[in-house]
This record gives C-alpha cells, sequence and structure tokens, in this order.
C-alpha cells in the first residue's frame, strides 16, 4: 500500500480549501439575479427612474410596437422587505407596482429622471417623431401624486437681457443625471449634431439653470451614473470616438465633487481607473467588456466587501448581459453574474432600500421590448431558479 507523503497531503489539502474561496468562484456564480413582481405598463425601454423615500418611479420610454407613441405612464415600485435576505425570503418578497399619475408633458423616450430633497424630476429626451431632441423638465409631487412643468433646460440668458429673454435651448437626449440633497444635474447626451460633455445644474430654490464645469474627457451619450458620498459618478457611454473610445464606447471614467466647483487647483473633476486595459499594471487585464451604452446601474452599500456600484446589460455591437462591480474604496472592478435573461438597452435601474433592481429595456435594434424585473445579490451564489 502506498503512502501519501503528510507534507504534500497538507499542501494538497491547503489547496483544495483555497480553490473553493469567493476569490476563485467563477464570475458566472458570484452573485445572484432574483425575479420580482413584473413591471406591469406597456413593456417598454428607455424610460426613466427616480426613487423618493421608500418607494421607486418609473415611466416614459418607448414601445416598438408604437413607436411614434412615446409613453407618458409612471408606476411607483414599493419593494417588500426580506428577513436577513435569506432565499426562503424570495417568494414573499416580490413587491408590487401601482399605477401613479400620468406625466403631464409629451411622451418621450431617453430622457433623465432624479430626485432632488424628496421631489422627482423628468425632462429632456426624444419626443413622438423619433428625432426632435427635447429641452422641456417637470418635477413630481409624490404627495400630491402630481406634476408641474419647471424651467425649460436652457442656458441662462445673457447678463442685462430684458426680463423674459430665454437662453439657448439644451435639448437633447441620451443624457444623464445626479441627484443630490438641495441640487440636480443633468450632464453629457446628444441632440442630432453634437455629443455632449457639459454639465449643468437645476437649482429648485431659485428654479433655475447654472452651468456646472464641463467634464475633461469624452463627450458621450448613453452613460451610467451613481451618486455616492455625496459625489456624481460617469461611467461607459458612446462616445463618437477619441483615444479614449474602444469600438466607440467610452473607457473613461470620472467623478465630480460638487463642492469644489470653484476650486481653481483641482475643480471638481477627478479621474478614476479606466474601464478597458490601459494601465501597465495587471488590475485591468481582464476589463473586457464593462464598456457599453445604454447600459443601467445601481448602487448597494454595506456589502461583505464594502461599498459598491453596479453596471449591467446594454449595448455594444450586440445586447450585453454581463455584469460588473465597482469599489468604491478600491477603485477596482470585479466582473459578476451576468443578468440571468436576455441582454438589452435601455433598461431601468434604481436603489431602494440599498437593493439594486432593474428591469424592462429593448432589444437590439428595438425588435423587442421585455417587462422582467430583477434584484441582484452580489454575496450569493446564482440560482437560475429564483
Amino acid at each position: 500500500m502506498k503512502r501519501i507523503n503528510i507534507t504534500l497531503f497538507t499542501l494538497m489539502l491547503l489547496g483544495i480549501l483555497f480553490s473553493c474561496t469567493r476569490a476563485s468562484i467563477n464570475y458566472t456564480q458570484n452573485g445572484n439575479w432574483v425575479s420580482r413582481a413584473t413591471w406591469p405598463g406597456l413593456p417598454m425601454g428607455y424610460g426613466v427612474s427616480f426613487v423618493i423615500g421608500t418607494e421607486a418611479y418609473v415611466g416614459l420610454g418607448i414601445n416598438p410596437v408604437t413607436p411614434n407613441q412615446r409613453i407618458t405612464a409612471f408606476w411607483q415600485y414599493t419593494a417588500t422587505p426580506i428577513n436577513n435576505q435569506e432565499p426562503t425570503g424570495y417568494d414573499s418578497a416580490l413587491g408590487y407596482w401601482t399605477q401613479m399619475a400620468p406625466f403631464i408633458g409629451p411622451g418621450r423616450s431617453n430622457a433623465v429622471g432624479f430626485t432632488i430633497g424628496g421631489q422627482g424630476y423628468a425632462g429632456s429626451g426624444i419626443g413622438n417623431d423619433g428625432i426632435t431632441p427635447l429641452y422641456d423638465f417637470y418635477t413630481y409631487n409624490y404627495a400630491g401624486n402630481s406634476w408641474a412643468r419647471i424651467a425649460d433646460f436652457r442656458e441662462p440668458p445673457p447678463a442685462g437681457s430684458p426680463v423674459g429673454t430665454l437662453g439657448d435651448s439644451l435639448a437633447r437626449y441620451d443624457a444623464v443625471a445626479w441627484g443630490f440633497d438641495t441640487v440636480g444635474y443633468v450632464l453629457t447626451g446628444y441632440d442630432n449634431n453634437y455629443y455632449y460633455g457639459d454639465v449643468w445644474a437645476y437649482s429648485p430654490a431659485t428654479g433655475t439653470w447654472r452651468p456646472g464645469v464641463v467634464c475633461p474627457g469624452n463627450p458621450r451619450s448613453g452613460a451610467v451614473t451613481w451618486v455616492y458620498n455625496g459625489k456624481g459618478y460617469l461611467v461607459t457611454g458612446y462616445t463618437p470616438g477619441s483615444v479614449h473610445a474602444n469600438n466607440n464606447m467610452a473607457y473613461d471614467f470620472w467623478m465630480y465633487d460638487p463642492t469644489q466647483e470653484n476650486n481653481p487647483t483641482t475643480g471638481p473633476w477627478t479621474r478614476l481607473h479606466d474601464i478597458f486595459n490601459t494601465n501597465p499594471a495587471t488590475f485591468d487585464d481582464g476589463y473586457t467588456n464593462i464598456v457599453r451604452q445604454h447600459g443601467t446601474g445601481f448602487t448597494i452599500l454595506g456589502t461583505a466587501t464594502g461599498d459598491k456600484g453596479y453596471v449591467t446589460l446594454g449595448i455594444n455591437g450586440t445586447s450585453l448581459q454581463y455584469t460588473w462591480e465597482y469599489d468604491f474604496a478600491s477603485d477596482l472592478w470585479t466582473e459578476k453574474t451576468p443578468y440571468k435573461n436576455a441582454g438589452r438597452g435601455g433598461a431601468f435601474g434604481f436603489t431602494l432600500d440599498n437593493r439594486g433592481f432593474v428591469g424592462a429595456g429593448l432589444a437590439l435594434g428595438n425588435s423587442q421590448a421585455f417587462a422582467d424585473v430583477e434584484e441582484f445579490f452580489p454575496n450569493m451564489v446564482y440560482n437560475q431558479y429564483d
């Protein structure tokens, strides 16, 4: 009978144990997508979402069956609590949708939505003709379940202009936004002629728009944004081409600090690590499929490994399912379990009760609209039956 050398056996055992740690779990088993209450409205993509308190609001968008009739309906999503986020609570945690007052402006898709101090905002986008970029903006009062028009998305008129003078229109679509406690920002986008990198801030206190600081990176459209720790993050998107592009996908990644807008030394923008393999170090060697346009995102704080941002779905030559997790502390990305259903662009995404939700969207070429809604659990192993 052969005897196994004790030292060799110990090394083999340690190898087996370490091979089973989370660090070596295949990315397809690194996080779990769990089905939630299906989107109840007309299946759509390229709508908007914003969160007020403990509810999310989703609306607008386009359905490919009637592409020249952009949607005005809005729905409220309430998430059902999960006890310790255990699998046994999944079936009772579908959440539910409630139809709210419709948007009072013209129907639109590819608009932006954000929240300032407990009020929802939506505007810009592309109208029913599928061509014209829009500049009108509206606010949603959840207490009265009502909409009101606010100042159009325009530059301030020149100093000394007569009362009532309008500034130049900032009409566009495929822009993105950040919402903070007292101010909201709209940035980037496309107007059929130009891709933008500009930043515009809206103050409910003054009811006016003012310029922020233009992004020093790529102008882009169809990007993803997060708000974290009082700062705005801008990542992914389509750009017409530059040294910061891969297949016309922007790979430069930026953070905006509103408190530094008037700092002449640093300014508000900080460039973070690129989301493509551009660094001579090895940390980004696996960044092969983060770049995209028309993806969606959310944040989850206090995961087992810290505070995270997520990007999933989107378009890059094909409809994507790849999901990536960003660590705010280390400025590094980890690939996670892909979205479990069909890839798509223009899905909605939001963070509600510190939980990440994604749903709806359109297949490549707007050939099909989806109504599924999923919640992501980053520290669970994937289970296709959830």
